[in-house]
């Protein structure tokens, strides 16, 4: 980063622009991205900043049309050639997915960081500042450049294609189960401990394809599927027992799905480890993956999800769904 460049910060609501509103009594997304900015617990020595307001809704309000269309203006404020990188404040709720999906969209060169809080902005330890704090340096740092879309939680920094949301509370809600933190801030510090190699670069103009989510339990039957069926789903993501696995009529309504031309992509509910189609029964990963499934390595559920609604809508990739989660989820 040369000095005359500058960090781009992004508000886009959750909790970290929260504040409890004593006639709804509820915390309501309300602050302009100025007023957190005001609470930075040390902001000598921060590469220059320009704060916007792309929106002040909470995550779980995000839709991927909405996701898309913020994506979209990262994008163009990285072309400037005054920006060295960006950061992108939101909830925590689905900043997995629109990170995510920003690292499927976005090129590789400057930083983009998402981060958020777990604590409002009214409360007396809110952990918002230091995340923007840290994010900025994160994003300044040259040895970030290339690593493509990052999350900056409480000191550490993660993979987009890699980290979960784990706890519903803690301050170290983010955390990249199988392969760890890309690294730190370390107060002025930015220490990297590794670079990504599973990554995908891709495009699409509109995310207009509808993907179903859906998570076994015990003794599921077929239903949910059929439903999905019936309301017109462009793909399936099934989060499945263990390696891979469903019940016997769960999977021939995997085969339904498959055999009228609707893929299903199988991802595992454990939090960690990867799916690999090896036992039989019925309704095994073997079973599925013979009646059409494909098999998403250690790509969890909602990731799966935005991977396949970006692949559908661009007609290009449409028919290289199975090369697309190979390179990215081996």
């Amino acid at each position: 980063m040369n000095q005359d460049q500058k960090i781009v910060v992004i508000g886009t609501g959750g909790t970290i622009s929260s504040r409890y509103d004593p006639s709804q009594d509820r915390f309501v997304a309300s602050q302009e991205l100025e007023k957190i900015a005001a609470l930075l617990p040390d902001p000598t020595d921060l590469p220059g900043a320009e704060f916007q307001n792309f929106a002040k809704i909470p995550s779980f309000e995000m839709t991927i049309e909405v996701a898309h269309e913020l994506v979209k203006y990262v994008a163009e404020i990285i072309a400037r050639p005054d920006v060295a990188g960006a950061v992108v404040a939101q909830g925590t709720d689905t900043m997995e997915e629109t990170s995510f999906l920003a690292d499927l969209l976005l090129p590789a060169g400057k930083p983009v960081v998402f981060t958020g809080a777990q604590l409002p902005h009214d409360h007396p330890q809110t952990d918002g500042p230091r995340n923007i704090q840290d994010s900025i340096r994160a994003a300044a740092s040259p040895d970030a450049v290339g690593l493509g879309v990052m999350v900056c939680f409480n000191g550490r920094l993660h993979a987009a294609r890699d980290v979960t949301k784990v706890h519903t509370s803690a301050l170290e809600t983010f955390q990249s189960f199988d392969y760890g933190a890309l690294g730190c801030v370390d107060q002025r510090q930015v220490v990297i401990f590794r670079r990504p190699t599973l990554r995908l670069s891709l495009s699409a103009d509109t995310l207009d394809k509808r993907v179903e989510l859906i998570e076994v339990g015990l003794g599921i039957d077929a239903r949910s599927i059929d439903a999905a069926l019936a309301a017109g789903v462009d793909g399936i993501v099934v989060e499945a027992f263990g390696r891979g696995n469903a019940t016997s009529d769960f999977g021939r309504g995997v085969a339904r799905a498959c055999t009228k031309g609707v893929p299903v992509v199988v991802t595992s509910r454990c939090p960690s480890g990867r799916v690999k189609a090896l036992y039989g029964g019925g309704g095994g990963g073997r079973d599925l993956e013979d009646a059409g499934a494909l098999f998403a390595g250690d790509l969890k559920g909602p990731k799966a999800r935005i991977l396949l609604i970006v692949a559908l809508s661009n007609a290009n990739s449409r028919g290289q769904l199975r090369e697309l989660f190979r390179t990215i989820a081996p």
